[in-house]
């Protein structure tokens, strides 16, 4: 892939963001134990790929994960805790780069980001953190452990200025007019901008016609780019029209919305108004669910968005930090412990010969209550021929 081959080995390669490149090259050399890092910004602006440039120039050995795929402080803590103590290899230098934190779950009490609060104070090498929302509550604590490094859209000339240089390179002549329609298009993302510039560059003898219609595919939108579009949004149209680079199910779109109206919305009115809009969208989403009939889909996202949007007066010309959706991330973090007692209710149904959701709603609440008598967890365990331990849910 060109976003590869053309990845930047040197600090002198690199485009754009000249404030950010000084302030994390300050960092770096200022660098004390205990303190980290957080660069911050949209999608495919150069923040891993500064910290790849500043490595390789200066014989860096780096150590990269993805802190989300990491969810819990036991998984963080296996997999990194020994590694940011250890000594490198060939004696070099270290730097652990940990993308995607703010997907990362828990508080800084529990979960995984207390365990990368732990990781940033003991680690004898630095620690660079990487965050499309860098100001989520459940950040706070870890920002304090923190110094924040912004990054900024890429503006056209620089995106040209990188695939010009890229075309030239291919040997692949590539019309200036073509070139900027890429980099007016990728709205300041170099990685896509790059991706849809190979399309041409692959092609075995691209002409003037194959570059001025080829399909510019659509680009993927952030759910907090989205959020603002929705809710600073004119008409009911804008609003559908802001969700639908979205890579993110209508449902789940729903909660973010909910989440926060109150967030954006001042005016009492205004927000009663995007709650009863939001209300009647919930009809049509539990009729979804109910009937599995997907033509309420329409509607629902109708009344989410444009119903919604339209709910206010004129829109709120302030900035807003909107929220994750607190029950999404309740889900998350609840993921383990609702897989172990699903498994077990799968067990039982077996031996009492009923669903499931039998179980869970009719005799779960005596469950419950039997299960305060001593032995009765234990009995019934063995009974349901379950591990030990295994009801522990129902004290």
């Amino acid at each position: 892939m060109l976003t590869e081959k053309y990845r930047p080995d040197k600090l002198s390669a690199y485009v754009g963001q000249k404030s950010a490149v000084e302030d994390f090259v300050k960092w770096m050399r200022d660098w004390k134990p205990g303190k980290g890092v957080v660069l911050h910004g949209p999608p495919g602006v150069g923040k891993t790929t500064l910290v790849y440039a500043f490595a390789r120039e200066n014989n860096i050995d780096l150590i990269e994960t993805n802190a989300s795929d990491l969810r819990s402080s036991k998984e963080l803590s296996e997999t990194m805790s020994s590694a940011v103590s250890q000594k490198s290899l060939f004696n070099r230098g270290k730097i652990f780069l940990f993308d995607e934190v703010d997907g990362i779950s828990g508080y800084e009490d529990k979960g995984g980001v207390g365990e990368m609060i732990r990781i940033v104070e003991s680690s004898k090498y630095p620690v660079v953190m990487i965050a499309n929302d860098p100001y989520s509550k459940k950040l706070y604590e870890l920002r304090k452990r923190a110094d924040m490094v912004a990054f900024r859209k890429l503006t056209v000339w620089d995106v040209m200025k990188r695939l010009q240089l890229i075309a030239d390179a291919e040997r692949v002549f590539v019309s200036r007019d073509y070139i900027h329609d890429i980099a007016k298009k990728s709205g300041g993302d170099m990685r896509s901008a790059i991706n849809d510039l190979e399309l041409v560059c692959r092609s075995v003898k691209p002409t003037v016609e194959d570059m001025r219609h080829s399909g510019l595919r659509e680009r993927e939108v952030s759910i907090f780019d989205a959020m603002g579009a929705l809710f600073k949004a004119t008409s009911a149209r804008m609003a559908r029209d802001s969700i639908g680079n979205v890579d993110k199910e209508p449902d789940e779109i729903f909660w973010w919305i909910e989440n926060n109206i109150t967030g954006e919305y001042e005016d009492p009115e205004e927000v009663a108004k995007a709650y009863d809009m939001l209300s009647r969208a919930d009809v049509f989403r539990n009729r979804i669910r109910s009937r599995q009939n997907w033509k309420f889909l329409a509607y629902m996202i109708d009344m989410m968005t444009g119903g919604v949007a339209v709910s206010k007066k004129a829109p709120y010309r302030k900035y807003v930090r909107y929220q994750y959706p607190q029950n999404i991330a309740i889900m998350g973090r609840t993921k383990g412990s609702r897989a172990a007692t699903k498994e077990v209710f799968s067990i039982m149904t077996k031996e009492l010969h009923c669903s499931s959701r039998k179980i869970k709603w009719e005799m779960l609440p005596y469950l419950r209550i039997m299960a305060k008598e001593d032995g009765f967890r234990g009995g019934l365990e063995k009974e349901m021929k379950l591990e030990e331990g295994a009801l522990d849910f129902l004290a």
